[in-house]
């Protein structure tokens, strides 16, 4: 794929499928701007619909990953005295990005080094596979500084439950990696960073086993799960199995199977 948009606070890498979005503010810890967010959006309008691009990670650089809002950009904002409506906006546009990573049809994976705090942790809980180092600091640390987790609560809950997700919004209770793979907030942990990279590979083997389309309509089946009546899921889910039957990918999967080989897409 060669039409990756140009971005000022991301580094992007892909390479046999797989793209690596790499946050690029490490002297901000790399805090989430609108700036950074809107490099996010021109990236994910870029590969969205691209099968080619099989996998997405993120990660951060200079060992963080990510300290959540930039504080001082938004204490920069209040400087000016900015209506309720110019937060309110703010707000959801975040909303909004942690959505889009949230339904992105390629698999993501969230590789979590030094510190997810915040909205960083929130970045991490819209990914579909965490993986973290054994010291990485985890903290949902907004009511420490009078604020809440409005627009990343969905996603946390998601992740970790109703009970667990409210006690560490409420607390703003700081864990490691170990501890975060124990309630479940993270998927596998490394002790070094060559761990990281062989888990992520062992992640990404997997995925490319699988057929690209197959993967984006599961996930966007699974996003249907808890907001549709049970009946009309059976009734969708009918109609995307027929689909995905009768497509050019499923012929190929049922055929391959048969005659015992590989299908074209598996790498």
């Amino acid at each position: 794929m060669n039409n990756l948009p140009h971005t000022k606070n991301l580094e992007l890498d892909i390479s046999n499928g797989w793209l690596t979005i790499w946050l690029n503010r490490p002297n901000s810890r790399n805090a989430l701007t609108n700036e950074m967010i809107e490099d996010f959006n021109n990236v994910f309008k870029s590969v969205r619909d691209e099968r080619s691009v099989r996998g997405i990670t993120f990660r951060g650089k200079e060992g963080i990953f990510c300290a959540g809002a930039d504080l001082k950009a938004i204490k920069s904002n209040l400087d000016g005295k900015p209506k309720k409506e110019d937060v309110i906006r703010f707000s959801i546009a975040a909303g909004k990005f942690f959505e889009s990573i949230n339904t992105l049809p390629q698999v993501t994976v969230m590789v979590i080094e030094g510190a997810a705090m915040a909205g960083g942790l929130g970045l991490a809980c819209s990914g579909d596979f965490i993986i973290t180092h054994k010291d990485t600091r985890f903290s949902l640390t907004e009511t420490m500084i009078g604020l809440t987790p409005a627009q990343i609560s969905p996603f946390v809950i998601q992740r970790l439950g109703f009970a667990k997700g409210k006690q560490l919004m409420l607390t703003a209770a700081q864990i490691n990696g170990e501890e975060a793979v124990n309630i479940g907030l993270a998927d596998f942990v490394g002790n070094k960073d060559s761990e990281l990279d062989e888990l992520e590979q062992k992640i990404k083997t997997q995925v490319l086993k699988c057929a690209p389309g197959a993967v984006a309509e599961t996930k966007r089946l699974i996003g249907l799960i808890a907001n549709i009546p049970r009946e009309e899921m059976v009734f969708k889910a009918g109609e995307s199995f027929a689909e995905r039957v009768l497509s050019d990918e499923g012929r190929e999967g049922i055929a391959s199977f048969l005659e015992k080989r590989k299908p074209g897409w598996a790498v």
